[in-house]
């Protein structure tokens, strides 16, 4: 919700050539108790005080000399990050009105100025406002969580396949090879059985930040739920690459991890299915390097297994 204060605190710009109409403009204002007002007499700085304040209002006269506010308002659409620009159109000219409007103005106010009209428009067209962007600032949350797990803000399942989409395109065209590493931490239910979720999940944290910091910034880590990860790594030009990273992938979750005053260490299984060899689709390299996976845990800790094309492995350590 939009509170008085939130109306209060907004960003307001002031443009008319005329110093009588600024100084009453301002004086309504501070009357009404708005905390940043601010204004101009020059219509060719606007775009430049609104690229810098981002303005929760701009109060324009149409009529000024050298640029009227119709030439300001095309220059501020080509500006306006938000798709939503914030103007109050001043002008004594009727015909102007709907022409204002069509140009990009929210609203305006008729001149000479009512008070009454100047206070509730004003008020009405910032709360407009501060919804617009309330809205908009609650769309990109719900679409970052849509798309990152909610526990460690590491892309999710959705996102990791898209990246990987992209990567099996980039490589194709480029014919490159590109890898996906599928991750797990042995046994991690134990963490969880002796230090309790909230540990368990500090853990899971702290391991999806080394993952990261482990690799190349085009890389992706996403966390597909539980213990598990998902390693995407594009322009691949050397299996090798692929054997030098494991080890630092696993020696970075093999470091002991302060819980609570104590130190726990655990370690990792990763398993591994290489475009274009082992599929040439993100399903089956997903599937491929999960079979590889599994068949790594089964040699001990710390293992990793590169699938092959005939599902026969490479093993190391």
């Amino acid at each position: 919700m939009i509170s008085a204060q939130d109306i209060l605190n907004a960003k307001i710009l002031i443009v008319d050539d005329r110093q009588t109409n600024v100084t009453l403009l301002e004086d309504v204002l501070h009357e009404e108790g708005y905390l940043h007002v601010t204004a101009t007499f020059d219509p060719s700085a606007v775009c430049g005080l609104h690229h810098a304040n981002n303005f929760d209002l701009i109060l324009l006269d149409i009529e000024m000399p050298g640029m009227d506010g119709f030439e300001v308002m095309k220059a501020l659409q080509e500006i306006n990050c938000h798709g939503y620009a914030p103007i109050l159109v001043i002008t004594a000219h009727a015909e102007y009105k709907l022409k204002a409007l069509a140009s990009g103005a929210k609203d305006f106010v008729s001149q000479p100025l009512n008070i009454t009209e100047v206070r509730t428009r004003i008020r009405n067209m910032l709360e407009v406002r501060l919804l617009f962007m309330q809205l908009e600032q609650s769309n990109q949350t719900l679409g970052y969580l849509a798309l990152h797990d909610g526990l460690t803000g590491l892309p999710n399942r959705r996102l990791m396949f898209d990246r990987l989409s992209s990567a099996i395109s980039h490589a194709y065209r480029n014919a490159n090879m590109m890898a996906v590493l599928y991750l797990d931490m042995d046994m991690f239910k134990e963490v969880n059985d002796c230090f309790g979720h909230d540990a368990g999940d500090v853990l899971l944290t702290e391991m999806g930040r080394r993952l990261e910091a482990a690799v190349r910034q085009e890389d992706t880590v996403a966390r597909l739920g539980g213990d598990e990860f998902v390693l995407v790594l594009p322009e691949l030009k050397e299996i090798t690459d692929i054997e030098i990273l494991i080890p630092k992938l696993i020696a970075a979750v093999a470091r002991p991890c302060n819980i609570s005053g104590t130190d726990v260490s655990i370690t990792a299984s990763i398993g591994v299915s290489i475009y274009p060899m082992h599929g040439e689709s993100p399903e089956i390299l997903i599937k491929r390097a999960d079979m590889a996976l599994y068949r790594s845990k089964h040699l001990g800790k710390n293992k990793y297994c590169i699938a092959s094309d005939n599902d026969s492995e490479q093993y190391g350590t």
